[in-house]
This record gives C-alpha cells, sequence and structure tokens, in this order.
C-alpha cells in the first residue's frame, strides 16, 4: 500500500548516509518503494532539513501531492452546523447522528457509522482550529471569585487609601468575563456584584459555580449535601439557578475564572496603575472600559474573541432575567408570634396569619419590605416602617379570622373586658394605663392582668384586684395580682372583720376640774 511509505524516516535515514537497499532491509520496505521517495524529493528539491520539523503525514503529502486521496462515498453533513448545534443545552453528538441518519435516508444517500462519523467531526475540529465542544456548553455556568489582587482609592484631601476589591465573573464556554470593583467582601456586596453580573450579561445561567467562601457556602462535607448560606440560595433561586462550588482545594473545578483572574491583573489592574482614582463610580467606569477592551481581543487559537463568541452563539441562549431585580435581604430567625397576632422587629409590630399565634417564624428584611416565613413557605409581607418609628402597628386584613366578632386589641377592647369582671377591675386597668407613656404600651400588661379570670373566677380577680388597691402600690400588675390569687388572700380578706374606728364626738375638752387641779 502506498500509504503505508515511510517517507520522512527515508529521507531522514539516506542523510545520515544509509543507501537505499540498506533502508529497504533495515525498516521492512520495499526498494520500489524507496526507490519512489528518493525521485520525488530530488525532483522537488526537497531535503532532510526541509521537512525536518514537519509530520510524516505532510512531508509524504509534498512528495506525493493527491496520491491516496479519494472523495468519501458517503454524505457530509453541515459540520459547522454540527458545531454549532453542539452548543445547545442537551445537544449530543449521538443525537445529531440519529438526525443525520433520517436526513440521509429521506435523500436515498450513503450515511456513515457512529463512529465515523465523531472521527469526522473531530477531524473537522482541528483543521479548523474550533474548540471542542468537549467540557463546556453555551450559557449553562457561570464562574465566579473574588480577584486576589486588588486595586486602591486615594481620597483627594487626605490623601487616605483604601482598598477596593475585584468580583470577577467567566462564562466557561465564550470565555466572557465581568468585573466588579467593590469596597469590602461582605454578603451584601457578594449577592450585588452577582445581580450586577447577571444585568450586565443580559441573563442568567443554570448553575453558578463559587468558591467555598463564607459568604456564600456553609458547609461543603467530602461527603453528604453542601449547605448553602440562606441569602445567597434565594438569590440564585430568583436567577432560576443553582450554585453548584468547586470542590474544596480543587482549584481547576472553576480554572475559566481562576485564568481570568489572572487576565484582570494584566488588563485591568496593570493597564490602570498610572490613573488615580478618588471615587468608586469613576474606578467602575475604568474598569468596565478596560473589560470591553479584553473581551473583544481576538483569540489566538480559534477565530473571533469572547464578546464575538459570546453575542453570535451563548447570549441568545440565556435565561431571561426576571421582571424584578433581585434585593438584598437580611433575614432574623426565630421570631414568635405574640397573642395579638403580630411579630416585633424594630420596635414594632407586624401582624401574621392568625392561625400562627404562637408559632416560631422567621423575617426577611429588605431596603421596603418586611417579610413573615415558617420554613420555605411566606405567610405574609408589609411596608417596612421607617427606623424613626416606635410602636407602631402594621396589621393586614388578611391575617385577621374572618368573621365580625373579631376585633384588634386595643386600650377600649381592655377596658370594655374590665367593666365585664367588676370595678376594681376597672380602677387597675385604667391606672396600667396612665402609668405608660403610650397606650400601646399598656395593653400587653393589661391583658396579663385581665387573662387570670382564665384560670381564676372573675369574682377573685375582682376581689384580689380590689385588695391589691388597698396598699401602698398605686398600679397593681400581674406581679402583684397572681401571689394574691396563688395563696388564697383574696378570700380571707372577706372573712376579716372590719376594724373599728373611734367615734368623733367633737374632739377632746378640758372642763374646770382639770384646771382647777380637782381642789377648792
Amino acid at each position: 500500500m502506498v500509504r503505508k511509505i515511510r517517507a520522512k524516516l527515508a529521507l531522514q535515514l539516506r542523510a545520515e548516509g544509509l543507501s537505499g537497499r540498506a533502508i529497504a532491509s533495515s525498516q521492512g520496505m520495499s526498494r520500489k518503494s524507496v526507490k519512489d521517495v528518493f525521485e520525488a524529493a530530488d525532483a522537488a528539491g526537497i531535503g532532510w532539513d526541509e521537512v525536518a520539523e514537519l509530520a510524516d503525514e505532510q512531508v509524504y503529502s509534498r512528495l506525493f501531492p493527491g496520491r491516496g486521496e479519494h472523495e468519501s462515498v458517503f454524505a457530509q453533513p453541515d459540520w459547522e452546523r454540527v458545531h454549532r448545534e453542539l452548543a445547545r443545552v442537551g445537544v449530543t453528538l449521538k443525537l445529531l447522528h440519529g438526525e443525520y441518519l433520517d436526513a440521509t435516508a429521506a435523500a436515498g444517500a450513503p450515511a456513515m457509522g457512529y463512529d465515523r462519523f465523531c472521527r469526522t467531526y473531530q477531524r473537522h475540529v482541528l483543521v479548523t482550529g474550533a474548540a471542542s465542544r468537549v467540557g463546556h456548553k453555551a450559557a449553562q455556568s457561570v464562574e465566579v471569585d473574588w480577584s486576589g489582587p486588588t486595586m486602591e482609592l486615594a481620597d483627594p484631601i487626605t490623601g487616605a487609601r483604601r482598598t477596593v476589591y475585584l468580583f470577577v465573573g467567566c462564562l466557561p464556554f465564550s470565555r466572557y468575563a465581568f468585573c466588579f470593583p467593590a469596597l469590602d467582601m461582605r454578603q451584601e456586596t457578594w449577592l450585588l456584584a452577582h445581580v450586577a453580573m447577571f444585568e450586565a450579561l443580559g441573563g442568567s445561567v443554570p448553575r453558578i459555580v463559587p468558591d467555598n467562601l463564607k459568604t456564600g457556602v456553609l458547609k461543603h462535607p467530602r461527603e453528604g449535601e453542601i449547605v448553602l448560606n440562606d441569602a445567597y440560595r434565594e438569590m440564585a433561586a430568583h436567577y432560576s439557578a443553582a450554585v453548584l462550588p468547586g470542590r474544596v482545594r480543587k482549584p481547576k473545578d472553576k480554572a475559566s475564572v481562576e485564568n481570568t483572574v489572572g487576565h484582570v491583573a494584566t488588563w485591568v489592574i496593570a493597564g490602570l496603575r498610572d490613573r488615580q482614582f478618588t471615587s468608586l463610580p469613576e474606578l467602575a467606569a475604568a474598569v468596565s472600559e478596560r473589560m470591553d477592551a479584553y473581551n473583544a481581543e481576538p483569540f489566538q487559537k480559534r477565530p473571533g474573541s469572547r464578546a464575538s463568541v459570546f453575542v453570535a452563539e451563548e447570549k441568545p441562549l440565556l435565561t431571561a432575567l426576571p421582571a424584578v431585580a433581585y434585593e438584598v435581604s437580611q433575614w432574623f430567625y426565630g421570631r414568635r408570634v405574640a397573642r395579638n397576632g403580630h411579630v416585633a422587629f424594630a420596635r414594632n409590630f407586624y401582624s401574621a396569619p392568625f392561625a400562627h399565634i404562637g408559632a416560631v417564624v422567621d423575617l426577611r428584611i429588605t431596603a421596603r419590605t418586611l417579610e413573615i416565613y415558617q420554613g420555605h413557605q411566606r405567610l405574609t409581607s408589609h411596608l417596612l416602617l421607617p427606623e424613626s418609628a416606635a410602636n407602631e402597628y402594621r396589621t393586614n386584613d388578611a391575617d385577621l379570622p374572618a368573621g365580625g366578632r373579631f376585633q384588634a386589641w386595643d386600650s377600649e377592647r381592655v377596658r370594655a373586658w374590665a367593666q365585664r369582671i367588676g370595678p376594681a377591675a376597672v380602677i387597675v386597668t385604667a391606672r396600667i394605663f396612665e402609668s405608660v407613656p403610650i397606650v400601646e404600651q399598656g395593653l400587653d400588661p393589661a391583658l396579663a392582668v385581665l387573662r387570670l379570670s382564665r384560670r381564676y373566677s372573675a369574682d377573685r380577680v375582682e376581689a384580689a384586684c380590689a385588695l391589691a388597691l388597698t396598699g401602698r402600690i398605686r398600679s397593681p400588675r400581674y406581679a402583684h395580682l397572681q401571689p394574691i390569687l396563688a395563696t388564697g388572700q383574696d378570700k380571707t380578706a372577706t372573712l376579716r372583720p372590719p376594724r373599728e374606728e373611734p367615734a368623733e364626738d367633737g374632739g377632746f375638752v378640758r372642763g374646770a376640774d382639770y384646771y382647777a387641779g380637782g381642789a377648792r
């Protein structure tokens, strides 16, 4: 077979001084094949020095152009289309080969098998210099991390320096990169950087691949489930994404962003090293310009640039952004719904559905709203009261039970309950409200007194109030009345005989005998 002639080896051995007969004998080649190689090389003026750096196939092609080449009998698919389709979610070579078989069967053309189909595609990738689709799919993941190198802001007055940290995100398929400068690396900044990244990309992806930093991942065991930060998981869910952090101490799990961090150090930090910035917006604008230039830089080993591949192949496949951008929030856990159906937060009170009175709930606080959760279920939400407000109530009608008999606790309702117990209870509750600067502050202590009638009879509570009012405490409360009822003092007080007071008959008058000394 002509294809088996090792032309490059024959030229190398001739350059070392071996004859054609010796080469054929030592290498198991026919003397005619060796002679053909020498004649073709001499005719083309090609020596060993010209082909020493070439591959065997290239040397053979130069000596015998066109020999052994033949057109395939199989129908050839559009390999460029195959390459583009492989970038789409769920598309595999097996699927495309099946579609190719259907197309060739309909056209009555001979079709190649699956193995030849895969080999021919790989040869197409090598010849055209395109990046193989194996490993990364378009619009499937984004890798994020903080850059190790930092930048600085200078105070224009004092000249003081402040560190600026760089958040970096990278789409592995197109290598399109995003950079966000920030003054700290707190959780709120981490979430805001993600929001800005998705807004800049114009869409989101199903997977977010971060490092195992505490602002995102609380626990990443070798076995078992990954424990994510609640706020980070919620942000990812808002953009229809899942957080899949790389393994601990495995930087290759997010090699794209690790590589991009190094490029950012060159393009952004080094590129702006001679400029001085005094404000974060000014620095952010300069960083954005440098990143645009970085993304537009042509690839070295493939056609196009990061920006062109992103716009043409990846951006159309991104998941659409939600109608409302994610709001950064704080969580407060383990708050109990009070008996009045409200939860306390920042000196104010917000209603929860009456069915959850006494339950433990969690609060999600954003810049404008307060949301009440039980587990993963949101129970209700309120507009957040201003920071200056205190002891104010926000109540949703939907949180109240249905029916006209329900009404929120207020001073009038408390006084009405006291009147049903007795006049002494009315005096006690009235004095409680008089002792507080704000009426709402007296609701809980007054109700604590009146709820004693659920354990003891109304007559006993009335007697205890009357007994407490005879003491030195002007405004008796639960702490004063409960011991009286627990020890039964309200019962014994009614058995005591009233204390007899001496009758007053005009005062003490000294008579004549007193002044006369009793002697005449």
